[in-house]
């Protein structure tokens, strides 16, 4: 637990800041359910398989390579899959979504875990900038191509970041998808995090009149392999002022267990949640015209790749 983790009181649900996984699934039989988790392989994807599994859920994970992903789910014993789901690479999630169509049964869930972060320089994907192409556009590819395997009341799971904030001025500089005019990599990191909100609440509107959920969420601030391409320096004070106000990865994937399968969750599709709860985002976050476009553009994006 975090020096703040002992400060704060818990929310309205009677979890918070310092709740973890286990925690806020303590009681619940997920026996005959499955949940597709990208990024299995490590922080907390592979936490949140373990937590899920533990209460008797079946995992479809998946990693860049699929020796990843069964190396990951191995442990957690019989009946797990993994598969190779590159979220850089069209066809690799296109392989994935038909090799989890092919499977029997239903999907109960999707959360969305894997992502890039903070790269030093400009890198690319189809011209576009990488994370924004892998943490949003990836995703969006996997996601909607799945959407036929959900259940009636199926939930989506995005994970943002408060790092949202960092975005650019109107949330999303469509004029520089691309990085050429101009690249900072929190403000380009940031602009994927809020592009993972917009998905989610525009899903949500789609889905409304249905059972279905779809939510956006904070984990919190946990020292990952999500941090693989800081520099050293920031590394390393990242690593000094940690213990202050960073999560465990147990904490970590609270929220997104919570929104993934408690219960009460299921009333909060298109909200955002930090801290188990649910909070408050940028205010473009909530700009549903803004959503909207994004979808829009990102169809267009992956129609013009698809080729």
């Amino acid at each position: 637990m975090s020096v703040i983790g002992f400060f704060l009181p818990p929310g309205k649900n009677g979890f918070g800041y310092s709740s973890t996984a286990e925690t806020v699934t303590s009681g619940l039989d997920l026996t005959g359910k499955t949940y597709l988790i990208t990024g299995c392989n490590s922080g907390l994807g592979l936490e949140s398989a373990r937590v899920l599994s533990l209460r008797g859920a079946k995992i479809l994970g998946t990693a860049r390579t699929a020796e990843k992903a069964f190396g990951a789910l191995a442990p957690l014993g019989n009946g797990h899959k993994g598969f190779a789901c590159e979220l850089a690479d069209p066809l690799s999630i296109r392989q994935c979504v038909t090799a989890v169509m092919r499977e029997e049964g239903r999907l109960d869930g999707i959360l969305a875990n894997a992502g890039i972060m903070a790269l030093p320089s400009l890198e690319k994907a189809y011209g576009y900038e990488l994370q924004f192409f892998t943490n949003h556009v990836g995703h969006f590819i996997l996601i909607t191509g799945l959407l036929e395997k959900l259940v009636g009341n199926g939930r989506v799971v995005v994970v943002s970041s408060s790092a949202h904030t960092m975005a650019p001025a109107g949330g999303i500089d469509f004029e520089n998808l691309s990085g050429d005019r101009g690249y900072r990599p929190w403000t380009a990191y940031g602009q994927s995090k809020m592009a993972n909100i917009l998905f989610a609440s525009e899903l949500a509107r789609r889905f409304k009149g249905s059972s279905r959920v779809a939510v956006s969420l904070h984990p919190g601030v946990i020292q990952t392999n999500l941090g693989r391409h800081m520099p050293a320096v920031a590394r390393f004070a990242f690593g000094m002022v940690g213990p202050i106000f960073q999560k465990s990865i147990p904490e970590g994937a609270a929220t997104q267990c919570y929104a993934l399968v408690h219960p009460e969750a299921g009333a909060l599709s298109g909200q955002y949640l930090a801290d188990v709860n649910v909070a408050t985002p940028r205010k473009e976050a909530a700009d549903k015209a803004l959503a909207l476009k994004l979808w829009e553009v990102t169809e267009n994006i992956v129609g013009k790749i698809r080729g």
